[in-house]
């Protein structure tokens, strides 16, 4: 989980700081900008990762409860 905040926010900074940059804002609120963005997209991709290993644990699961289960076969062959 913590890579995932870790790498959210520092994408977050980097765009707050392109687009204030971009903008022509002055550098201190460029970097304040960088900061809320930094922590807005770190939350965010906290909030993903969680639903994302959700996923991946689910489906984990059913996967081998499906290896589980013998298969059935619900009609006998047809003898010829």
């Amino acid at each position: 989980m913590k890579s995932f905040m870790i790498f959210g926010s520092v994408i977050g900074f980097l765009i707050g700081a392109g687009f204030s940059l971009a903008a022509g804002c002055p550098w201190p609120t460029a970097l304040w900008r960088a900061s809320i963005g930094a922590l807005l997209v770190a939350l965010l991709a906290r909030w993903w990762g969680r639903i994302w290993w959700s996923g991946l644990r689910e489906a984990i699961e059913q996967r081998r409860h499906a290896r589980s289960i013998t298969p059935v076969n619900p009609k006998p062959a047809a003898k010829i």
